[in-house]
């Protein structure tokens, strides 16, 4: 019955923003740093072209979570009884995750994928027993606990691509990435109405194309190296390199998705090994800021069909950083840049309501003498 209420609440609140704003693609960019020390970090951004009005969640364990069926609603899906307390972030004020960890280490997120997205065929008789792409995240986190578990588990839900109203009646087509506390990663995308789970042994996770073409392409980038290029020498003469920096020169700078595919890997894969997870934190915030879109830096007219016809631009709206080790999730919000940090070790687990924090707060200023 509260879902029924938040729901409502929720379709007035944001529709009337909808209706005029752009549902614009997202250029997410996600990765997994591996500590030394036997703990990761997953580092993860989420740009949109409308305001999500994203807020810390908390879903404790033997919660009741409503399914959405083929008809859009919440409890004409299949139901489930939250197996794991989970904590971050949710959008559109919906009772989902669009990013998260579990009690458990395990980390997910999901991630745009307008165009190669395609989700089973799901009938009257079937709905019952299906939930919307805007729940997997929600549904694997709080049922989950390793990648293992997700590749067994995902085969027995079906998954449907009912229009969602506080979407613009729009299918959320996304593709999701998880990475669990062994260091495993997979990619979970539904393609031509099949389930497709990917091993995911670079850990990197952007937009279109599918993680297969992905990887495929990394292959064109073999040139590249984190270590400096020596001087080149023709004929006797010798041409140095202007300044440091020669090893990845071609790294593909823009915002396109493969293209942020590939320097979200050559910049993780460079950090050092020796890193311990407390400095791998460190690092996935500098390697988060090669991601953070400027405002209007990526604007789409209305002739471009991820604006919906109306144009807009995006930006990036918060970032994260989980820690599998220490049980921490680290947000940053667009609107400051206050690190906000959820320690999931006090966490009330057997809490019996889900709890919303709102982290959109002024920026923390401290004056120096």
């Amino acid at each position: 019955m509260k879902q029924k209420i938040i729901k409502k609440m929720v379709a007035a609140s944001v529709s009337a923003t909808l209706a005029f704003a752009p549902m614009v693609s997202n250029a997410c960019t996600s990765f997994l740093l591996k500590g030394s020390d036997g703990g990761s970090v997953y580092g993860r951004t989420m740009e949109f072209g409308i305001p999500l009005q994203s807020q810390l969640m908390t879903i404790p364990r033997a919660y009741e979570l409503k399914g959405v069926g083929i008809d859009g609603n919440y409890g004409t899906g299949q139901s489930w009884i939250t197996k794991y307390a989970v904590a971050g972030m949710n959008g559109l004020g919906l009772p989902e995750f669009f990013d998260g960890i579990n009690e458990k280490g395990l980390t997910g997120g999901i991630l745009n994928f307008p165009i190669s997205a395609s989700f089973p065929v799901v009938t009257q008789a079937e709905s019952s027993s299906s939930i919307n792409a805007s729940q997997v995240l929600t549904y694997v986190l709080s049922n989950f606990s390793t990648v293992e578990e997700i590749k067994v588990g995902l085969r027995s839900i079906k998954v449907n691509g009912a229009r969602l109203a506080v979407y613009n009646n729009q299918v959320p087509a996304a593709h999701y990435t998880f990475h669990d506390s062994n260091g495993k990663s997979i990619v979970v995308e539904y393609l031509n109405g099949q389930l497709v789970i990917t091993d995911n042994p670079v850990t990197v996770m952007t937009n279109d194309p599918p993680i297969g073409d992905q990887l495929k392409n990394i292959g064109n980038y073999s040139n590249l190296s984190k270590v400096e290029k020596p001087p080149l020498v023709i004929n006797g003469a010798t041409f140095a390199a202007p300044s440091s920096g020669s090893g990845l020169h071609g790294l593909p700078g823009d915002f396109l998705s493969p293209s942020r595919f590939i320097r979200a890997l050559f910049l993780s894969d460079s950090v050092p090994k020796t890193f311990t997870t407390a400095q791998m934190g460190d690092a996935a915030w500098h390697i988060l800021g090669s991601f953070d879109i400027p405002p209007g830096s990526v604007t789409l007219p209305a002739s471009n069909p991820y604006g919906g016809g109306l144009g807009g631009y995006e930006v990036t709206e918060w970032s994260v950083v989980a820690n599998n080790k220490d049980m921490t999730y680290n947000v940053k919000m667009y609107e400051n840049n206050n690190i906000y940090t959820f320690d999931l070790k006090k966490m009330d687990m057997n809490a019996k309501e889900i709890r919303y924090t709102k982290l959109n707060q002024p920026k923390i200023m401290i004056p120096v003498n």
